[in-house]
């Protein structure tokens, strides 16, 4: 599974990037994180408002700092 958290690095991005951390952690699920801040790549997915959380190309939020066990929620779904 790969995810992809996209934002500037702005303080929520941290946020979101850290609880999907902690949410893998958790649920005992393997993926690969990867943090976009680029904006050239950022605007290849027609983003609005930051951050992003995305799941092999399906953007499951934006806009939204998601907490540990609303990520934990979304994996177990994939």
């Amino acid at each position: 599974m790969e995810i992809k958290i996209l934002g500037t690095g702005c303080f929520n991005c941290k946020v979101l990037e850290n609880n999907t951390h902690l949410a893998l952690e958790k649920s005992w699920i393997k993926a690969d994180v990867n943090k976009i801040t680029e904006m050239e790549e950022i605007m290849n997915y027609d983003i609005l408002s930051t951050p992003w959380f995305v799941i092999g190309e399906k953007v499951i939020s934006s806009g939204k700092v998601l907490s540990v066990d609303e990520i934990v929620e979304i994996l177990e779904k994939q």
